[in-house]
């Protein structure tokens, strides 16, 4: 007699999993996770140790630039004692860690205010720029990196070839002037440097910090178009770079896909070209892609100070310039450890997404 293996044809304890299992993959994850964490924690640890020693080794006196250089003697040694200055190196970076973690960057030199406040102003005025670039980035480098792909040898791929190496050769700041000089200068078809127009300069109610997401907000129009026109110039010279990564990236990865035998076996057995391509091996990419993106929208946050000192735009890149050239430190290392913090986090985020979508992580 056989026995009765219900429903499904199995026996009724075959589909529990195996508790001793269930635990590894609990060890396991708890694992990953812990050192996920740990990771974490000691890049961050050396991002604060890196900017901390900076701000010791550059010749550049902090207490004068307190107290000033006519300050006496005894006045330069107070403000020396106050800031902390005559403990141990390794008591004042502790202190500084504190110090960073609660938000607190100091007092900007050259605006008067904490440099938390005025990060926090110039901010989303670098994470708008950096992101309209970014997407420019994506909708053209995308398309243009799989068709290159799919298209090896061809002039399309010819084209992505030649736009990825002017991307990485041309000098940021020629082609920002070069643009000013064309598309503003004799064109007229852009706004100026700035964020707005004199104009619009502060009609839009400040919600984000980010003027065309305001202007939306505020369903002004008119300062919406102002806006658009001060900084598409700029978010597609940051474009044009993003895509050239991206784009080269994509058809790199496109290429190994395509030459796989899943690809083979899905053309041998009729099926169209296009379903082979982006329903097949762009999905397969998609995920390593991820990791591309996050990166270069790290890059743009970052390097967006040539662009931003030439467009006039009031951004971090902008904020941390002015503050070297002007000798004020905690303005410098303030920018830096949100510059810092921002690649982490986005690398950070791509790992985790790369987790979630790849089966293969689980």
């Amino acid at each position: 007699m056989t026995e009765n293996t219900g429903a499904g044809g199995n026996t009724p304890g075959a589909s529990r999993p195996d508790p001793s299992h269930r635990s590894a993959i609990r060890r396991r994850r708890a694992r990953s996770i812990a050192g996920t964490v740990l990771s974490l924690t000691l890049t961050l640890l050396g991002l604060l140790l890196v900017t901390f020693i900076i701000g010791r080794v550059m010749p550049i006196d902090p207490v004068l630039k307190v107290v000033g250089d006519r300050a006496t003697q005894a006045q330069y040694d107070a403000a020396y004692i106050a800031m902390g200055l005559d403990r141990p190196l390794v008591v004042q970076f502790i202190g500084y860690i504190g110090d960073v973690l609660t938000g607190d960057f100091g007092r900007s030199i050259s605006t008067g205010q904490l440099v938390s406040a005025d990060i926090k102003r110039v901010f989303p005025a670098t994470f708008e720029l950096a992101t309209l670039g970014t997407l420019i980035g994506i909708f053209i480098g995308v398309p243009l990196g799989v068709i290159a792909a799919a298209r090896k040898g061809g002039i399309i791929d010819q084209v992505a070839r030649v736009v990825a190496l002017v991307g990485y050769s041309m000098p940021i700041f020629w082609l920002g002037l070069m643009g000013l000089l064309i598309f503003y200068g004799i064109l007229g078809w852009v706004g100026g440097p700035g964020r707005q127009g004199i104009i619009y300069d502060g009609m839009v109610p400040s919600v984000t910090g980010m003027i065309l997401v305001d202007s939306l907000l505020a369903r002004d129009w008119a300062a919406f178009r102002d806006a658009f026109s001060h900084i598409i110039l700029p978010a597609s010279l940051l474009g044009y770079y993003s895509l050239a990564y991206i784009s080269r990236m994509t058809r790199s990865f496109m290429l190994e896909q395509l030459s796989a035998e899943y690809v083979i076996t899905a053309r041998v057995k009729g099926m169209s070209e296009n379903a082979v391509i982006w329903r097949h091996a762009f999905r397969n990419i998609a995920i390593p892609l991820t990791t591309v993106i996050a990166l270069s929208f790290g890059s743009l946050l970052e390097g967006s100070v040539l662009t931003e000192i030439i467009f006039s735009w009031p951004g971090l890149g902008q904020y941390i310039t002015r503050g070297l050239l002007s000798g004020d430190m905690n303005a410098v290392l303030g920018g830096t450890v949100v510059v810092g913090v921002c690649f982490v986090v986005l690398n950070l985020f791509s790992d985790l997404l790369y987790r979630v979508l790849d089966p293969r992580s689980k």
